[in-house]
């Protein structure tokens, strides 16, 4: 059966494969434009008939072409839709895991091709993705405007009304709403920490998956500052009336104005290396602590979390061009002197890596400042605070037809997904996947699908004093990855006074 009932009417999915049903572009929130416009998310409208269900929703704006996904078009404006795999379409009460995309709170959708739950839902889970507001549109701070009418965060509560639907609706689709687990990378992943310490999203999953979340979050005088930035390069006064006066196409192109200034200008701070200029904000409503403080608090201690981080993380980002180069000793120490780091950490980075160049050098230290460290510590402050946390890390590696492929920031997804042969992911994985490289695939995705079902993702949990971490590879034991320490103590100990979150101006 490929028809399904909803809150808001029927729906109409198709065979993604013979043992899964696909339902695509399922409205969760009413378009936020118009006169929902900055605002909080809007139940979606109710339809008549059997909406055919068949193909992605729009994405959100932003000027980002990513390889086999499609655009944002000006005038798409019903973004606020998810997707669902189902293997159970007869019924069923099968665990559920709703995934958020990452790309920066600026960029990217559930459309992208490695995100596609058809394999994932062989499994036994019922896969959900969805959209949410980004940019300025989503996470842009609204100066001088009553928190109620133009609330912070607006992506965040567009994630936490994806997650309402799922409790109202997944039961349609032979999910179980009492077992959801949410699921994200990137920022996608740091969305799910800010989840996690959500008053508003609290009962709405029972687990948590976050793969390389990114550590930022903004306080409101930072994203104010933003704000007047974006504003200036749109030509609009900084007011709930001056943002409003202009399209989201305006603000996309102002937002990318404003980066490729900093990029421009190495006197420009941290921002200069790597210009994401948006992130939670620290608003003490919808998001009352960052997750941090949040998870050290306790208050996450009845979600299990799952972590895991890449290796090899920034190297993703200077081979893309996004992020600034540091090629000399003069510019690693303006690095360090911008971002804050402690007294030797750079020289402790060296003495591990005596015979790497200061870029490799800069790439390490850069990937473990906004990723790997800080994953490491979001699950062993959960683990501290009482809760349960496992910790794992990406260490597959490769010689493509380009030269060395790298564990770098989002090679593991298409393996957690099972997505390794589309060819637009070619140059995340390096070329064509080996037989070792499918056989990862199955165990990542085991992993998760035995996590989502039971909390348990087939190796210790991380205790209040180790960070015993599963080591994803294709190198060595291929039937059983290997377990060992997350990292040489030596590298752990370097980061020990460095404080968390980072709040760069």
């Amino acid at each position: 059966m490929d028809l399904f009932r909803t809150t808001n009417g029927p729906v109409r999915g198709f065979r993604a494969s013979a043992e899964v049903v696909a339902v695509l572009g399922i409205p969760y929130a009413a378009p936020p434009f118009g006169a929902n416009r900055f605002r909080e998310p809007l139940p979606a409208p109710a339809w008549t008939g059997v909406r055919d269900c068949t193909a992605f929703g729009p994405v959100a704006p932003q000027s980002a072409r990513l390889p086999g996904s499609p655009v944002w078009s000006a005038g798409d404006e019903d973004i606020l839709t998810l997707n669902i795999w189902t293997p159970a379409p007869e019924g069923g009460r099968l665990p559920v895991l709703v995934w958020i995309h990452g790309g920066a709170y600026t960029f990217g959708s559930s459309a992208q091709p490695d995100f596609d739950g058809t394999a994932l839902a062989r499994a036994d889970l019922v896969v959900v993705t969805l959209n949410y507001r980004l940019g300025f549109e989503g996470f842009g701070h609204i100066p001088g405007a009553e928190a109620t009418a133009y609330p912070d965060n607006r992506g965040l509560l567009d994630q936490v009304a994806a997650l309402r639907w799922v409790r109202e609706n997944i039961a349609a689709f032979g999910g179980d709403p009492g077992n959801v687990t949410v699921a994200g990378q990137s920022s996608g992943a740091s969305s799910v920490a800010c989840l996690m310490v959500m008053d508003r999203a609290r009962g709405l999953f029972h687990r948590a998956i976050a793969h390389s979340a990114a550590s930022p979050c903004y306080t409101h005088e930072i994203a104010a500052a933003t704000t007047r930035e974006i504003a200036a390069a749109a030509g609009c006064p900084a007011t709930v009336e001056g943002l409003t006066s202009v399209t989201p196409h305006a603000l996309v192109a102002a937002s990318d104005q404003v980066v490729d200034d900093y990029r421009r200008d190495p006197a420009s701070g941290s921002r200069h290396y790597d210009p994401s200029l948006y992130a939670p904000v620290l608003d003490g409503g919808v998001l009352p602590a960052d997750p941090l403080t949040g998870m050290a608090a306790g208050a996450t201690r009845g979600v299990d979390l799952l972590v895991c981080h890449t290796t090899e993380e920034y190297w993703l980002l200077d081979a893309v061009g996004s992020s600034t180069r540091v090629t000399t000793d003069e510019q690693l120490a303006l690095f360090t002197e911008d971002f804050g780091l402690p007294d030797g950490l750079v020289a402790g980075y060296r003495a591990a890596m005596p015979h790497a160049p200061v870029l490799d050098v800069y790439l390490a230290v850069f990937g473990d400042l906004l990723f790997g460290e800080y994953s490491n510590r979001l699950a062993e402050l959960h683990a501290r605070a009482g809760g349960r946390a496992f910790l794992s890390r990406f260490d597959r590696r490769r010689t493509g037809p380009h030269g060395a492929v790298r564990a770098w920031h989002c090679a593991d997804i298409p393996f957690a997904f099972g997505n390794l042969d589309t060819d637009c992911l070619a140059f995340l994985i390096g070329g064509a996947p080996t037989p070792a490289d499918h056989g990862l695939a199955r165990r990542m995705m085991r992993a998760w699908a035995d996590f989502a079902a039971t909390g348990d993702p087939g190796w210790p949990s991380v205790d209040e004093s180790t960070a015993q971490a599963r080591i994803w590879s294709t190198d060595d034991n291929p039937v059983d990855d290997r377990a060992v320490d997350d990292r040489a103590a030596a590298i752990r100990a370097l980061w020990a006074k460095a404080d968390f979150p980072v709040l760069r101006p």
